[in-house]
């Protein structure tokens, strides 16, 4: 199913100067679909986190220092594969459940992607 946002992700993606993406809407209106959907036909892997069901493991990520070179460190353990900017898409469904996660994402601004 295509939708307009599909462009609208597309073009983000391609923005060398892309900041985090925080995509808000009402429950259940297929927002993690169309992220999976646009992981796997733009990217190369999906690491999709939900942070609504978040093990104890995954939170302490964010209990430390939250500057993206350790989480992301942190996440390639997790997922055992390395974490290329222009390669894996990050998810953190639920973001909001755990809230360093959230002011995490004001760092990743700072990661220019190569094209």
């Amino acid at each position: 199913m295509y939708r307009k946002i599909m462009q609208q992700l597309t073009d983000w993606k391609y923005d060398k100067y892309r900041k985090p993406l925080v995509l808000e809407g009402a429950r259940q209106t297929g927002k993690t679909y169309i992220l999976q959907q646009f992981g796997k036909e733009h990217y190369i892997n999906v690491a999709y986190i939900n942070m609504e069901n978040a093990s104890d493991e995954l939170k302490q990520i964010f209990d430390g220092s939250i500057s993206p070179k350790r989480i992301v460190q942190q996440l390639e353990i997790m997922f055992g594969f390395v974490i290329h900017p222009a390669e894996t898409l990050l998810i953190f469904d639920e973001v909001q459940e755990i809230p360093r996660a959230l002011t995490s994402l004001k760092y990743f601004d700072k990661i220019i992607i190569p094209n």
